[in-house]
């Protein structure tokens, strides 16, 4: 094979090598969000208005919404193209691989990210740090039931988007790109793990209100949503954990949300007051040292969950070799890997 070939092309694997498959990956993505986005642009001025302005509450609610759900479905036909035609393997090792399990992780993750955040709610309420100043607040001219929708359509489209990109994107690729033959496929997936994290952090550096410190603390929560992802092999511990943690963080409680604030529709609206250094200040819990105890309490019940479901801890993310063949990641302390046809 040529020096020229070589560069481009993976023999073993047949088919472009990674760094050409990530940049036909946004080539691909940013046209279709665009045209999405000019799609809807030209059907709902006033919601773009919003966005632009942020003059209205409500409208700029309902325009962030849209585009979020815009970008992800976006996101959802890209990989769908690519997963077929370039980095060539199916839906499933993205993480989904549906089934009972699945559903079950999907659950605890959920109930997981509620139960962080209103441990940290009861902290800080507890020594004094929030105070209560309305409940059930919501949009002039709009029930709050009404109102509630939009963050939790929100932040569903935000949890699903990230956790898609960043792990099962992302994270996946990095995975197989990283398992060179002078070290174990647990290396690749931790400095996958790693990387893909980093990432995760910085992709958040130009929030409002981020600084060092929030950026850092991001790194770290990206390893905690990342940890479900490898020691299972499936996005349902991460979505659902993704999900709540926001929507329970701006909407329930009415903290900042990296950075952003969404109080304008929550079930409990504060004061917020307290250290900047434990509450994250106007960043939200994440920046703070309060949000990096919970990320320790949360991966922690992560793996007693994962060894009660399944008997063991060990890594599950399993490490595509397409288009002959899948070597699957079964590891405790020591990687053993087996030539499967599947998974």
């Amino acid at each position: 094979m040529s020096t020229i070939k070589w560069f481009f092309w993976n023999p073993e694997e047949q088919r472009l090598r990674f760094v050409w498959r990530i940049l036909i990956f946004l080539l691909v993505l940013v046209p279709i969000v665009a045209l999405a986005q000019m799609a809807f642009y030209s059907l709902a001025p006033d919601l773009v208005d919003a966005l632009q302005t942020g003059k209205s509450g409500l409208q700029l609610l309902q325009g962030m919404t849209i585009v979020e759900w815009i970008i992800l479905v976006g996101l959802v036909l890209t990989m769908t193209i690519m997963g077929r035609w370039i980095d060539r393997r199916p839906w499933a090792d993205y993480g989904f691989h549906f089934g009972r399990h699945w559903w079950q992780d999907l659950l605890f993750g959920l109930f997981l990210g509620a139960l962080l955040m209103s441990g940290i709610f009861l902290i800080e309420y507890l020594l004094g740090w929030v105070t209560i100043t309305d409940t059930f607040r919501t949009f002039e001219g709009l029930s709050f039931w009404q109102a509630i929708l939009w963050p939790i359509a929100l932040f569903l489209a935000v949890g699903i988007f990230e956790e898609l990109l960043a792990r099962g994107y992302l994270l996946t690729n990095f995975a197989e790109t990283l398992n060179f033959k002078f070290w174990t496929p647990t290396i690749a997936i931790i400095l996958a793990w790693i990387f893909s994290s980093s990432l995760f952090g910085l992709s958040h550096a130009g929030n409002p209100n981020a600084t060092t410190v929030s950026t850092i603390d991001l790194v770290m929560a990206g390893l905690f949503l990342g940890l479900g992802y490898i020691l299972t092999g499936d996005l349902a511990i991460p979505i659902g954990l993704h999900i709540t943690w926001n929507f329970f963080q701006g909407n329930v409680f009415g903290f900042p949300v990296s950075g952003g604030a969404y109080s304008d529709v929550t079930f409990i609206a504060i004061d917020q007051k307290g250290p900047d250094l434990w509450t994250g200040g106007a960043f939200g819990p994440e920046a703070g040292l309060i949000g990096l105890v919970a990320i320790g309490v949360g991966s922690l019940l992560v793996l007693a969950w994962v060894r009660w479901r399944t008997g063991r801890i060990q890594l599950q993310l399993a490490i595509p070799r397409p288009p002959q063949r899948k070597t699957q990641l079964l590891a405790d302390s020591t990687a053993i890997i087996t030539e499967t046809s599947g998974r």
